[in-house]
């Protein structure tokens, strides 16, 4: 039975199964009259050659509330790849365009900015997601932008007209919208949230005091989630990390560059599905473990720039708070799932959980070496003011590989 509970500092959209796809999308076909949304699906050459991703295109073939569509691809350097990805794309239509990060067009354009001091050399999904965002603020009748992840395994279209709501309708006042769900199969996955993030905010709160930005970040449901909206003005004001830090550096920019009455999560489905990473405990330059380090030093340098000192004392402290408070969810999640029928072995819990402590020293002696570290790509209020016609240059790259790459 889904619950209707408000808590922390956000609105909180729940799925009470009281209402219908087709009316989730009648209201967003009224709302979108005047609202118009952007959608961005961020896109690797494996994950497009991969089943989800045809489905997914296949799902939006009929979708009508959505104006305009950015396949962004990326870690794609063969221009084979980008005909492939126009291909699949094609049977969405004139509204749907792709841009090939990895092509000579857009390259240049990042050097372009590369050689004026931004910072665009680090390819990744956070490069993906700025770009496509520029690409969709060429148009100033776009009220707000979507986005979601490309390998989704059981996706259905209520899933975005869930997303885009809360941001198209007239009658609310919300300029970012965050997705959650539960991430299960036949057992819980999700270890990175469940295992790493809610515990270590549990654990800065008690080394540190409450602060309004941990609470923020604890009021999340699954704050690690890829998919969100975003209104055009908010997006325009963002930075962007390049790395795993991704989602809980866009957190951090919502926090500070907009209210948090203006910020809510909805629940996006019953359950959500796609690719794993690997745990990784041999190797931290990879997998979980990899996501881990950056998850944890964009968090210890946001809060250093909100003027939170973080020496060597309190990394010891807050391992030893986060072991004792995440080996407690270990015992909670235990009992979940037993009482759910889901297989649970603890002893892969703990192995996660002692390799995640073990990044916990490794990314505050990161941070320690290099309190400001790599910063995020600078936002598009900054670019526009130095390149004016930016957005619209990347539209025309776009058509332009479309058309030489026909």
């Amino acid at each position: 039975m889904p619950d209707f509970f408000q808590n922390g500092l956000i609105t909180t959209l729940h799925d009470l199964g009281t209402i219908q796809g087709d009316r989730l999308e009648d209201l967003l076909l009224e709302a979108t009259q005047t609202r118009k949304v952007g959608l961005v699906l961020p896109v690797t050459a494996s994950d497009m050659q991969a089943a989800p991703f045809r489905e997914i295109v296949k799902a939006l073939k009929g979708n009508e509330f959505i104006d305009t569509i950015c396949v962004v691809l990326g870690v794609a350097p063969d221009a084979e790849q980008y005909r492939e990805t126009k291909e699949i794309v094609a049977e969405l239509g004139d509204r749907a365009q792709v841009l090939w990060t990895d092509g000579p067009r857009i390259q240049a354009m990042y050097e372009q900015l590369n050689e004026a001091g931004f910072r665009l050399s680090v390819p990744g999904k956070g490069r993906s997601v700025w770009t496509a965002f520029g690409y969709l603020l060429a148009d100033q009748n776009l009220h707000c932008f979507a986005l979601h992840d490309c390998d989704i395994v059981n996706y259905r279209r209520e899933m975005l007209a869930r997303l885009c709501l809360p941001m198209a309708h007239a009658g609310f006042d919300f300029e970012f919208c965050k997705a959650y769900y539960a991430r299960r199969t036949d057992r819980l996955h999700g270890r990175v949230v469940r295992l790493l993030v809610s515990p270590l905010l549990r654990a800065l709160i008690a080394v540190l005091g409450h602060d309004s930005f941990l609470d923020y970040l604890d009021s999340f449901r699954y704050p690690l989630s890829g998919e969100f909206a975003v209104t055009a003005n908010l997006a325009r004001s963002n930075r962007i990390p390049s790395d795993w830090g991704l989602e809980v550096g866009t957190l951090a920019e919502v926090f500070r560059n907009t209210s948090l009455k203006r910020v809510c999560q909805v629940d996006l489905c019953e359950s959500y599905e796609h690719k794993h990473q690997e745990l990784s405990l041999e190797d931290s330059t990879r997998g979980l473990m990899k996501m881990a380090n950056d998850i944890l030093t964009t968090i210890f340098r946001t809060l250093a720039s909100r003027g939170k000192v973080l020496s060597e004392a309190h990394f010891l402290s807050l391992r030893s708070a986060y072991l004792r408070t995440a080996q407690d969810a270990i015992r909670q999640y235990h009992a979940d799932a037993v009482m759910n029928g889901l297989t649970f072995s603890r002893h892969s819990e703990e192995q996660a959980v002692e390799g995640f402590a073990a990044q916990v020293m490794t990314a505050g002696e990161t941070f320690r070496k290099d309190p400001a570290g790599g910063e995020a790509i600078s936002n598009w209020t900054r670019v526009i003011t130095a390149f004016p016609h930016f957005p619209h240059q990347l539209r025309q790259a776009a058509r332009e590989d479309a058309n030489e790459f026909a």
